[in-house]
């Protein structure tokens, strides 16, 4: 009977619930509730449910991100190696590729001017940066937390394991996507709050036809012109634009597809569990992880505030031609980003079409994020 005994006290003393902390259970109902935002209420749930799982499974089996140098047998958790291709830069450099597959440039092509656009709403990563840094962060350690500001997910992945912030990375993944999720409901009061009801009401003409040719020959020349000038951009801008030379030659059909389905979709997988599973108790319920959810929202409510303005200075210059609601679609978060712009736009007037016009801010923020996270790369010698 001892025996018995001795068996069922130690089966018992296995399970989680002797060994889990009133903060994992704190990160165990935050999981649920990302997944109840997810699944109930639609908020991005591509990244969101994968997040949390890791999330959930992290706090109640703790080994599955344990470290190989740390077990009896010499083999790490499932997740740490996904987390190991975060670390590398390997998953944020692929899932470029995928938005590269997946998105029409011809926006941006056909009005340039949406660089200017793109280029404004990077305001937020540079305020951002000065304020941590006077929160008490070193350079780089702002460097990698200001890029939320730009709402990219795998940028912010990329800069934190290229500037060597990897304990930071977890807080820094989580707040990005988070936001990136949340941009339907972050957005559209600071939209309104900085336009006129005439100003959303504006509607622009029609974007111009962009030939086969231009589409073809953008992706090469900006990775040339990009990268010439900021070499360290070339894994994340480079990757940008194979995924759309792939999409606009038309000779490579089949690579097209799986960068924009399959891989595109393996990838968010890996990389959603395993930025999840960074987010143990012990790691994310610190001062420092609410600071950088904190710098995080500023970030970006000031870089959707700074493509507004600027979007209103444009307004100003084109004699009322331009509608300032695209330049909130300045931030990385495509197509989300865009699609608020519209559908605030709808709210005014529900004739108006902006998408198109606000897919070029779009995809000019992702390439003014890279290009800030190139800048931060070159300034601390990376």
């Amino acid at each position: 009977m001892s025996n018995i005994f001795h068996t069922l006290s130690n089966l018992i003393h296995s399970t989680a619930f002797f060994s889990l902390t009133w903060g994992n259970y704190i990160m165990i109902v935050v999981a649920l509730i990302f997944l109840y935002l997810a699944i109930r209420h639609g908020f991005e749930p591509l990244l969101l449910v994968p997040i949390a799982f890791g999330m959930l499974l992290v706090n109640i089996y703790p080994d599955i991100m344990a470290d190989p140098g740390s077990t009896s047998n010499g083999v790490g958790g499932l997740l740490h190696y996904f987390y190991i291709l975060d670390e590398w830069s390997i998953l944020p450099s692929l899932i470029f590729m995928g938005v590269g597959a997946m998105t029409d440039f011809g926006p941006l092509i056909a009005n340039p001017k949406s660089f200017l656009l793109g280029a404004a709403a990077q305001l937020g990563i540079y305020s951002a940066y000065f304020l941590a840094i006077l929160m008490g962060f070193n350079g780089a350690a702002a460097a990698a937390i200001s890029i939320i500001g730009g709402a990219d997910g795998p940028t912010s992945i990329f800069l934190a394991g290229k500037l060597g912030q990897t304990n930071l990375m977890g807080p820094i993944a989580v707040a990005a996507y988070s936001y990136m999720s949340l941009v339907p409901i972050i957005q559209p009061p600071i939209m309104k709050l900085l336009t006129t009801e005439e100003e959303r009401k504006i509607k622009m003409e029609q974007l111009r036809p962009v030939s086969k040719l231009e589409k073809i020959l953008f992706p090469i020349v900006i990775t040339i012109v990009v990268c010439m000038i900021l070499p360290t951009t070339a894994p994340l801008v480079g990757m940008l634009m194979l995924g759309n030379l792939f999409r606009e030659s038309g000779v490579v059909g089949k690579l097209t597809e799986t960068a924009s389905n399959a891989l595109m979709y393996i990838v968010v997988i890996l990389l959603g569990t395993s930025v999840g599973a960074s987010t143990s108790a012990e790691n994310f319920l610190n001062i420092a992880t609410l600071k950088i959810v904190l710098l995080g929202l500023i970030a970006f409510a000031v870089g959707t505030a700074g493509g507004i303005l600027f979007g209103k200075f444009m307004c100003k210059l084109s004699g009322g031609k331009i509608n300032p609601l695209i330049g909130s679609a300045g931030v990385s978060a495509v197509p989300m980003a865009a699609r608020v712009s519209q559908k605030v736009g709808a709210q005014a007037d529900p004739t108006n079409f902006l998408l198109m016009h606000a897919m070029g801010p779009n995809v000019a923020g992702v390439i003014g994020t890279a290009i800030a996270a190139g800048t931060f790369m070159a300034i601390f010698g990376v």
